[in-house]
């Protein structure tokens, strides 16, 4: 299922425009979202990778990664919806789900509907908007998941929200 087209929306992949590592977040989520998404990575069977600093860890309940100590290293989990396309997930806070990709891995359709897909499912199973906003520019929101119209939707800024035809 295509929810965008490559030609509509390659320039919020362009690495000079948007950054390498663009920010992608869910808004308002809690720690149930949060171990909503750990699930989901186990359900789905998707390669991942746990760590705090250099150690590799097992996967842990959300909640003991998001009331670690303050001073604490900040976890990392790495997510492989596919051997292409990595996502890297970071537990700063319980309130918005965050987590970036790497651009120069999704150039060309094939990359953009792994991204969709994997922003889609995510969205669905906790409900919620996803959002993609340029590296460092939270807030301004170029692309996401829309729960009304269950689908990835060009946002292009705030102001702005269309679906893009297939």
């Amino acid at each position: 299922m295509t929810d965008l087209r490559w030609d509509d929306v390659k320039s919020f992949f362009d690495l000079d425009l948007m950054g390498s590592l663009p920010d992608v977040r869910v808004p308002n989520a809690s720690v149930e979202d949060w171990q909503a998404i750990l699930d989901l990575v186990l359900e789905k069977g998707w390669k991942c990778q746990y760590s705090e600093g250099e150690r590799v860890l097992p996967m842990p309940r959300a909640e003991a990664v998001l009331r670690r100590p303050a001073d604490a290293e900040c976890p990392h989990l790495r997510v492989w919806p596919t051997a292409e396309v990595l996502a890297i997930f970071r537990f700063r806070s319980d309130d918005v789900v965050d987590f970036d990709v790497d651009l120069r891995e999704l150039q060309g359709q094939d990359r953009l509907d792994v991204f969709c897909g994997f922003l889609r499912r995510i969205g669905r199973r906790l409900g919620k908007p996803v959002l993609m906003d340029p590296e460092g520019g939270s807030g301004r929101s170029v692309l996401g998941f829309d729960v009304e119209v269950d689908r990835i939707v060009v946002l292009a800024g705030l102001q702005t929200r269309r679906p893009v035809d297939p």
